[in-house]
């Protein structure tokens, strides 16, 4: 069987809009044990989009991207109704010996 080909893939603009921010929760910093790193996407963004772009900014090799959509609670301010906006998150599992460090700017 022969060898897959490896892309060169090139940092873009586009990555940057893809990956907004590193998501710093207890939960998330729990995954940190097991390889994993929880990022803000775009609403946009797709599961291949996502590995694409961590494997080019940060120099990594990705194992598995999981992604999930937090619903906007309905808060109230002053007998006011208004509404937080949804936000998409990736889950980002790492091969083994990788890392991102978080703490650090792009």
């Amino acid at each position: 069987m022969a060898k897959a080909k490896k892309k060169d893939t090139k940092v873009a603009e586009w990555m940057y809009e893809i990956i907004s921010a590193p998501h710093v929760t207890e939960k998330a910093t729990m995954g940190s044990a097991h390889g994993q790193v929880t990022f803000k996407v775009s609403s946009c963004a797709t599961k291949p989009k996502i590995k694409e772009a961590v494997e080019a900014l940060f120099n990594v090799k990705v194992k598995s991207v999981n992604t999930l959509i937090q619903k906007g609670k309905t808060k109230r301010f002053k007998g006011v109704t208004g509404r937080r906006s949804d936000q998409k998150k990736a889950v980002v599992t790492l091969e083994e010996g990788q890392v991102i460090d978080t703490g650090a700017g792009v």
